[in-house]
């Protein structure tokens, strides 16, 4: 049995003992109504981590113009921007009710709605299938099935695949769970074509590669709320050296499949600049994020500086995708 396994609680899912889940929410005489209703809605809507949802959604527009070879209409943007925000936030609570325990242990996550109270279990639970049904049947009737099918496994994969077999279990659990973060770019390009090609292979090849430099350095900033949750991420149980190791490998790999775009989707020299100027930029931070930890200048490691950069890498990469197919030439 692995140290993982040894100290993770008998019940994931439920608050261990030794972990308050938090202060109750206040009985609030006389409250006014509006303002609980405000407060009832806040506690939903960040169930579904809007900005994880944000960030998703920003691949899938660019995907939908390229696969259109230019603008694809506002009606079937929208719809499909509905489709993915409810399913990825059907995930996203899915995710919630079974770390709930582990939230409650860790400073960053600690104030979440189902760890305060504010939400029941019961109540996530319908409020996640809902998303999850909507999100397919909306798909499925108003852009077509193949974009509808591609939703139910994104959710399948986050919800099953990351939150429940892989997060507590393995260090690679980032790496492999990610995948899920990829589907949106098979969803708009479905959404679009109504089939899948090489093109958007290699945009998901993009993603899937990008993931752990970008979630990495977030662990390193959390790394003691990991370790107290007793969860496997790779910057707890490895040296900063070998994570930065890691995102230097996988960092490659992602200027790769994004380069390779250029003959595969027919890219233009707009985007093979911004492929190459922003990877390489990305790439030279997480080199100097690696002399770093082999100096072992932990003061000066600036993880969360590389976490940001990764999303200015891919919101400039898929900025490139979406304007690219309009350029003359």
């Amino acid at each position: 049995m692995s140290h993982t396994e040894a100290t993770s609680p008998a019940v994931p899912g439920t608050p261990p003992a030794s972990a308050a889940v938090g202060p109750k929410a206040p009985a609030r005489r006389g409250a006014d109504p509006e303002r609980t209703w405000r407060s009832t809605l806040k506690a939903y809507v960040a169930l579904t981590k809007p900005r994880i949802i944000e960030l998703l959604l920003i691949t899938t527009v660019p995907t939908m113009f390229l696969a259109q070879g230019g603008f694809p209409g506002w009606w079937l943007v929208v719809v499909t921007l509905i489709g993915g925000a409810a399913a990825a936030g059907s995930a996203n609570v899915f995710n919630m009710i079974y770390d709930r325990d582990i939230d409650a242990v860790m400073n960053r996550t600690k104030n979440r709605p189902l760890v305060t109270g504010e939400v029941t279990v019961r109540q996530a639970m319908v409020f996640a299938f809902a998303l999850g049904v909507f999100s397919v049947a909306w798909l499925g009737l108003v852009v077509n099935w193949v974009a509808a099918v591609l939703c139910l496994a994104a959710i399948v994969m986050y919800a099953v695949g990351y939150t429940m077999l892989l997060k507590r279990h393995t260090t690679q659990n980032i790496v492999w769970g990610g995948a899920a973060g990829c589907m949106p770019v098979l969803i708009g390009w479905s959404a679009v074509t109504g089939s899948l090609s090489w093109a958007p292979v290699l945009l998901f090849g993009i993603i899937f590669f990008w993931t752990p430099p970008h979630y990495w350095p977030l662990s390193m900033k959390f790394k003691a709320d990991y370790a107290a949750a007793n969860v496997p991420m790779l910057p707890v149980v490895s040296a900063d050296t070998r994570v930065a190791r890691q995102m230097i490998g996988y960092t490659v790999a992602m200027i790769a499949c994004s380069l390779a775009l250029v003959p595969v989707a027919g890219m233009g020299w707009l985007y093979l600049v911004a492929a190459a100027g922003s990877g390489g930029w990305f790439l030279w931070l997480c080199l100097s994020l690696f002399r770093r930890a082999r100096d072992g200048d932990g003061r000066k490691l600036r993880a969360m500086k590389v976490f940001h950069a990764s999303i200015t890498y891919l919101t400039v990469l898929f900025v490139a995708i979406a304007v690219d197919p309009f350029l003359p030439f």
